[in-house]
């Protein structure tokens, strides 16, 4: 199966000078946990509440004043509409995330894949074999 029949195709993202606060708004209202983050139209990373949580608040910072880039993960990692399912299948469990932003030909923003969306379009035995690696304890 293709990602594109398994994505979700509406994704909101950020500017990379996006206040942390408005991060977690955008989240609260879409509820999610991560949002793709974008600067000069590409996207430059992903910004999860985990980010939020350890690179603001746990430090003290004011989510008022800290940018979406000063919090993100930097650098992304992505799939692309023409590879299968599997595949990002695979890139999860060998990075061990949950979600993975869709890249068109032209390396355009076109979706956000999720272990949901997997869970949904592949056979059990695969989604839970999924699940079970990305989610596997760090050593």
């Amino acid at each position: 199966m293709d990602i594109s029949s398994a994505m979700h195709k509406s994704v909101d993202w950020a500017d990379a000078d996006t206040p942390v606060s408005e991060i977690a708004r955008m989240m609260k209202t879409d509820d999610v946990g991560a949002i793709p983050v974008g600067k000069d139209d590409r996207l430059i990373g992903m910004i999860t509440d985990r980010d939020i949580a350890v690179r603001v608040v746990a430090e003290g910072r004011d989510p008022k004043k800290v940018t979406a880039e000063k919090a993100m993960t930097p650098g992304i990692i992505y799939c692309q509409t023409h590879q299968s399912v599997e595949d990002a299948i695979h890139l999860m469990e060998q990075r061990q995330i949950r979600r993975l932003p869709v890249l068109d030909e032209n390396k355009r923003m076109v979706g956000m894949l999720s272990l949901g969306d997997i869970s949904h379009a592949v056979a059990r035995e695969l989604a839970g074999e999924a699940i079970r690696s990305v989610s596997a304890h760090h050593s």
